[in-house]
């Protein structure tokens, strides 16, 4: 309960808040920019066809999301490994790694459109490119932070380069290797509303029915497009969590927090 009470308290002063803004503050012919959350409830979830129409667009999101997420688990967990047994390969890839986190999003979306098509595949790189860095890095840095001492207990027993990378290198990085989880889950999600935005075909995920809905000014609906992206990503952050405590919670700290 102690975990629990104060974001409640902190949701709860949210949602009065909006309804104070939205009854208060915003005349009734603005109060589109904010409808009432009581709106936004009956129109969005309450609606049998709203519903059908916004949980459709979930599940895509959720597609496109998971298969970035692992893509980039595999792709950003490899190099990693291959990363901390070379650091001449370490001094070769880590920079371009690190140039793809600081390239803007917005700027190679439409190239992924020219060189792969509007559909699922360039919302899935969409994914990757915003979940790859946290993975590469925080893995890294947990197969690097190995105590000298245990390296040198396992020089007396003579153990090879894999023995070690297998047996202490990466389970000391798993604390690390969680915290990248769930960073890298809630850019996969951002990831594939962004791509919605711009890949207007196919399937519509949540961004496009965001765009759609914004549009037509309908803004009930809009906001609950909102809520179900956002809760979406704190869902896939609590699954994360709940598997960090579940592998990592008897033996280290972190899993606790």
């Amino acid at each position: 309960m102690k975990r629990v009470l104060p974001p409640l308290l902190v949701l709860v002063a949210v949602l009065a808040a909006w309804t104070f803004v939205s009854h208060v503050v915003l005349p009734p012919r603005r109060r589109f920019l904010l409808p009432p959350v009581e709106e936004v409830v009956r129109v969005g979830f309450l609606d049998p066809d709203n519903r059908a129409e916004l949980l459709a667009g979930l599940a895509l999101t959720s597609r496109v999301a998971g298969t970035g997420l692992l893509i980039s688990v595999l792709l950003g967990v490899g190099l990693a490994v291959l990363m901390a047994q070379s650091r001449w390969l370490e001094r070769a890839v880590y920079p371009y790694v690190v140039v793809v986190q600081t390239i803007p999003v917005l700027a190679l979306v439409p190239l992924f459109g020219f060189w792969f098509g509007f559909g699922f595949p360039s919302r899935v790189l969409v994914c990757v490119l915003l979940s790859l860095f946290p993975l590469v890095a925080n893995t890294l840095f947990g197969i690097r932070s190995v105590p000298r001492a245990q390296h040198q207990l396992f020089d007396l027993h003579r153990a090879g380069r894999w023995v070690r990378l297998w047996k202490l290198q990466l389970p000391a990085a798993l604390p690390a290797l969680f915290t990248g989880l769930r960073i890298a889950a809630g850019g996969s999600v951002i990831g594939a509303v962004v791509g919605d935005f711009f890949f207007r075909q196919g399937e519509p995920g949540l961004g496009v029915l965001i765009d759609n809905y914004r549009s037509q000014l309908a803004s009930s609906r809009m906001f609950a497009a909102v809520v179900l992206a956002s809760g979406l990503g704190i869902a896939v952050f609590l699954v994360f969590g709940a598997l960090s405590r579940w592998v990592v919670g008897r033996w280290h700290e972190s899993a606790g927090s």
